[in-house]
């Protein structure tokens, strides 16, 4: 076997690696993007793995029937590649993971669902793979096995001999298998979570979007997915309605909703609903119908919305409700991305996240608006994911903020923020000096909502 790995940037040393192993396969890397350091070179090269340039692919890769060539799903090739890196990942894997296997993609609220699942799983010495790193639960004892890893699907690989290598004395597995990933699904999942498509972006140059790469998603057993993505997106794919569950915040009228919430009291500390679940689709070809109450943190819609799409896959795995009940009781939010802070009679909500769009700004500033002596935090950094933020859609969006609101700017982005709205601002380059200053102004909950990874702000 023969195999070109195109992109070394978003996993394809990881992948060349591993086929390096297999017997008889000749592996060529392409650093298509040009960011391998000599050292990576180096390591590839003495494991075997030939580099090879632009001109490989442009003068001999597209003829060579033999070659069979593997890309990231957002990489735009003239002639399309045999595989895609997620398939890669299956391929390397689906004979070695004997566990059960969640996987979520989704444009926003991955990280939480996964840190959901992590409490929902907690007896079930789950193997966690998310944007805060590596992280396996065994015994009741949580270990980071790696921190800021990406969620390229070829960090499934790492996560999974991570695991092996922390398991090698007691010759077992993990219970199952939690892995958030980047634009799609491997196909490795019993159950496939698609959390939302909001503000669906453009891939591959322009030629492909977001929401068509998650599709990769629907290769899973069972697939949950936001009513609003799948009616809007997926469902016109007949072969996606046998095996998709959707969710939502309450049942539409046409009845085709399986899991939703209502009677919802919000509370900053812990928010209580009702789920009600029809005909709901297992991963053993069952179908789940029943009502029961949770209470968890959820200050605002879309935090209900993350949990319903916790609810909904645990339920498709099979999972009682008193099991789910129980460990969405024990989420307390995500610190550094969704959390509560105490500082005296001031409670800061935290939203630090590398993908803020503007619609989460816009959600944030929906729910804060709702409890007393509200204030607002925002800036962060450009250039922490591939999708940067919409700066003049946001600037419409605060100046249509009450300005009986305190607003902050901080950092890069609240800086060039700060030059172009015309409603009232302050800016300063300190994020705490930021919270400072909206305390100064009178805000008694603040929401703070930076772009940024967590481990950048060097805070506490």
């Amino acid at each position: 076997m023969k195999v070109l790995i195109v992109d070394m940037t978003h996993g394809g040393s990881t992948l060349a690696l591993e086929f390096s192993k297999r017997e008889n396969c000749e592996v060529l890397a392409w650093d298509i993007y040009h960011t391998l350091q000599e050292e990576d070179r180096s390591f590839l090269e003495n494991n075997h793995i030939q580099l090879v340039d632009d001109s490989f692919y442009a003068n001999s890769g597209q003829d060579n029937s033999e070659l069979v060539v593997i890309a990231p799903v957002h990489c735009n090739l003239p002639i399309p590649p045999h595989m895609t890196h997620h398939k890669a990942v299956k391929y390397l894997l689906e004979n070695e993971i004997k566990v059960p296997v969640i996987e979520i993609t989704g444009v926003k609220g991955k990280t939480s669902v996964a840190a959901m699942l992590k409490e929902i799983y907690h007896d079930k010495n789950p193997l966690l793979l998310s944007s805060r790193g590596v992280e396996i639960l065994f015994d009741g004892e949580e270990t980071t096995l790696q921190k800021n890893i990406s969620i390229t699907p070829a960090s499934i690989i790492t996560a999974w001999r991570l695991a092996q290598e922390f398991y090698k004395d007691i010759t077992r597995q993990p219970d199952i298998c939690i892995f958030e990933s980047s634009l799609g699904g491997t196909g490795l999942a019993d159950v496939g979570i698609i959390t939302n498509i909001v503000e669906d972006y453009t891939i591959a140059q322009g030629t492909s979007s977001a929401s068509k790469a998650k599709q990769q998603m629907f290769a899973s057993k069972v697939v949950i997915c936001d009513h609003d993505s799948y009616r809007k997106i997926y469902s016109l794919d007949p072969a996606t309605r046998e095996k998709t569950n959707t969710y939502s915040i309450k049942e539409n009228d046409t009845g085709q909703v399986n899991v939703w919430a209502h009677n919802i009291q919000y509370h900053l500390h812990k928010t209580t609903f009702q789920v009600e679940v029809v005909d709901l689709k297992t991963t053993d070809e069952k179908l789940v119908n029943t009502s029961f109450t949770v209470s968890t943190f959820a200050p605002a819609q879309y935090h209900l919305e993350n949990t319903l799409s916790a609810i909904s896959a645990s339920l498709a795995m099979g999972t009682p409700p008193k099991t789910i009940i129980r460990g969405l009781e024990n989420f307390k939010g995500l610190p550094g991305r969704t959390s509560l802070i105490k500082m005296g009679e001031t409670v800061i909500i935290e939203e630090i996240n590398p993908g803020i769009n503007v619609t989460a700004v816009k959600r944030s500033a929906h729910m804060i608006k709702s409890y007393d002596k509200p204030a607002i935090v925002l800036g962060g950094s450009y250039g922490v994911t591939c999708e940067e933020i919409d700066e003049n859609s946001l600037v419409e969006f605060l100046d249509s903020l009450d300005e009986e609101i305190p607003l902050v700017l901080t950092g890069d982005l609240g800086y060039n923020l700060n030059k172009q709205i015309n409603r009232g601002s302050i800016y300063q380059n300190n994020i705490d000096l930021a919270v400072e200053e909206t305390k100064n102004a009178g805000g008694k909950n603040i929401l703070l909502i930076y772009r940024s990874n967590f481990s950048e702000l060097g805070r506490r």
